[in-house]
């Protein structure tokens, strides 16, 4: 089991929780759906302003979807199922499943990439949203446990309680500020190649595209 070092005690890391978007997958998944649109620079513009806490994350996820009405649902899946994983997440969810704890992906995308992913890169459980779709196209409405600003936090709290895990025994790793919600309820917080409303509240600042850097942090995870 991993161990945080603290000066009055030290807590076993029990649960390690990631976002997917641009924290274990390289980009934002909406982004490659809109880029099949053509309109790659409008949601993109959307994801940036939510991510850096400038818009209502449910505001901003509606907005977006509606703009994919139409979209075969195939184009969706075939997209999903070809994400640029990023550098050094798979060798960092096997070593924190080596030393005991629980990997779980919470999004604010969806379950037809985190799903898919699961396997590849080995966690133990996601939560996301679900994109409706309908004779075989977007209907531009979605769903899901991951819709709201302080969805993150919430579901991470149930978590906890489930598990029997404490604040001070939960790794949380994300980038935006959707983020903020699960950082609250962790001792370990995260923030990889974040917004800067992201970094102020972490413990942890990874810069570079790499998550094995994470595991170089010895003083938390030794």
């Amino acid at each position: 089991m991993s161990t945080l070092y603290t000066k009055e005690r030290k807590f076993m890391l029990k649960l390690a929780v990631f976002d997917f978007d641009s924290t274990l997958m390289d980009g934002e998944t909406i982004d490659f759906f809109a880029e099949e649109l053509g309109i790659g620079d409008e949601v993109a513009y959307i994801t940036e302003e939510a991510m850096s806490g400038r818009l209502d994350f449910f505001e901003s996820l509606q907005q977006r979807v509606k703009l994919l009405k139409g979209l075969d649902f195939s184009v969706v899946e075939k997209i999903s199922h070809n994400l640029p994983y990023m550098p050094g997440a798979v060798q960092t969810i096997a070593e924190l499943k080596r030393r005991g704890m629980k990997v779980v992906c919470f999004s604010g995308g969806f379950r037809t990439a985190t799903s898919y992913a699961k396997d590849i890169l080995g966690y133990d459980a996601d939560f996301s949203n679900v994109l409706h779709e309908k004779d075989k196209k977007l209907t531009g409405l979605v769903g899901g446990d991951m819709m709201f600003n302080f969805s993150k936090g919430d579901m991470l709290v149930r978590l906890q309680n489930v598990l029997g895990v404490s604040k001070e025994e939960t790794l949380v790793c994300g980038d935006g500020a959707n983020d903020l919600s699960m950082f609250a309820h962790a001792g370990t917080r995260v923030a990889f190649c974040a917004r800067d409303i992201l970094k102020q509240e972490a413990n942890i600042i990874i810069d570079k595209k790499d998550l094995s850097l994470l595991l170089e942090k010895e003083e938390l995870l030794s």
